[in-house]
């Protein structure tokens, strides 16, 4: 089997239907409409912007996957000069035909242009495909990003301290009964 030669080229705004399909399990919680909204304004905010680039990969003329590239630091504390390459993500129909290496390409062609030495990425935890392809392509893991609402973590944070209080009382309660004990004995 042949494959059909990937074209890599810049978003247009013509593209933002497709591409909230592609990224729509990341893009923030709302209705197709607002999603389309904030990837229409992501792209317009990248046309014109040296450190910020959504590349598509089309195949057969047929939007087919797309990474949103960013020329940032490996974090706030390293300063490290990174490309940051925001959710390579392929449709489904497309996928093992070289659309995913064309857009990791596409990152180290955006890295090299800007003089920076390091590409980054992240696949979701639960995707085991992607996680194998970055690694196949020397990208290791460098840190578990994770997320809830913060709803969720101050009702853990709560239910934490209520527990952490629980055991220091009982902590004290046994030191209190240990010294009890001792005096006992040591009035006997």
């Amino acid at each position: 089997m042949s494959r059909t030669s990937v074209n890599v080229r810049a978003a247009e705004v013509a593209d933002a239907s497709v591409l909230r399909e592609l990224w729509n399990e990341i893009l923030r919680r709302g209705t197709p409409e607002e999603q389309v909204a904030d990837v229409r304004r992501l792209i317009s905010e990248c046309e014109g912007h040296k450190g910020r680039s959504i590349a598509v990969a089309e195949l057969d003329g047929v939007v087919a996957g797309a990474v949103l590239l960013e020329a940032t630091t490996l974090s706030p504390l390293n300063l490290e000069p990174t490309v940051l390459a925001v959710s390579p993500h392929v449709l489904p129909a497309f996928r093992r035909r070289g659309v995913g290496t064309a857009l990791i390409d596409a990152a180290a062609r955006f890295a090299e242009t800007q003089g920076i030495g390091t590409v980054a990425t992240a696949a979701m935890a639960n995707s085991r495909d992607a996680n194998r392809f970055m690694a196949r392509l020397s990208l290791t893991p460098q840190a578990t990003l994770r997320a809830a609402t913060t709803s969720a973590v101050r009702a853990k944070l709560s239910a934490r301290r209520s527990v952490t209080r629980q055991r220091g009382s009982r902590q004290i309660d046994k030191v209190l009964a240990a010294r009890r004990v001792g005096r006992e004995h040591a009035h006997n």
